[in-house]
């Protein structure tokens, strides 16, 4: 039975998507059949008039998957704003039963489906006033895990404890965190990942420096994290 994993973000440009890569690329490496899947990417550019999805790319590109890019994003989005502002000036709406049904076909076919979030978990998919979708429902509708990708720096403390409750309080099971931009030397960067765990009661799984090509986890332990 396949197993998968959420990753979202305390915010925006934390490297969530880069993360994600380099936890995908050690799966690749392992000999592992994995699967990267994301539900909307805004910001992206045309090629040859077709939307590429960017973080898709970036990830196949890092990890070396040969899982084709169409199967990775089923709404791509040409501005760079939160999908439900987005698909309100170029159409197509995120549906939840397309997003669902996405992500069973991939469950066919690779044995760990890593799925990255959009911004933080609080990002509006689809919104208008009879109806709306979250990111958050759609982590509770497949059931899934997250894992959090946090920055390393002043400020994490709060903004990442504040997800994990967060979680918690809408019954999302958070497996732990990986602190991004990590400097070992640096005291307050230490003290931000004990205090991560004493007061959000997680693991800190990693921690990753910026220019990092590979993430410090066993393969044993990231495959753990799945369910």
């Amino acid at each position: 039975m396949s197993k998968g994993l959420f990753i979202t973000g305390t915010g925006t440009d934390v490297g969530k998507t880069y993360v994600t890569a380099l936890l995908v690329k050690a799966l690749e490496e392992a000999g592992v059949k994995g699967a990267y899947y994301k539900a909307a990417v805004s910001g992206n550019i045309r090629e040859n008039g077709r939307l590429i999805p960017q973080d898709a790319d970036y990830v196949k590109r890092v990890s070396g998957l040969s899982q084709p890019l169409e199967t990775m994003v089923p709404y791509i989005y040409e501005q760079a704003v939160s999908p439900h502002l987005a698909s309100r000036q170029e159409g197509n709406p995120v549906e939840l039963a397309v997003v669902r049904q996405k992500y069973k076909e991939l469950c066919q076919e690779y044995d760990y489906i890593t799925m990255e979030g959009s911004g933080g978990i609080l990002c509006p998919l689809h919104w208008e006033e009879e109806r709306e979708l979250w990111l958050e429902d759609i982590v509770r509708d497949l059931e899934l895990p997250c894992l959090i990708v946090a920055d390393a720096g002043l400020g994490t403390i709060n903004a990442t404890v504040l997800t994990i409750e967060y979680l918690r309080m809408r019954q999302i099971k958070v497996k732990g965190v990986i602190l991004n931009r990590f400097h070992p030397d640096n005291l307050m960067e230490q003290d931000n990942r004990r205090m991560i765990e004493k007061r959000g009661r997680v693991p800190v799984a990693a921690c990753t420096a910026e220019d990092a090509e590979t993430i410090e986890i066993s393969v044993k332990e990231l495959m753990a994290l799945y369910e």
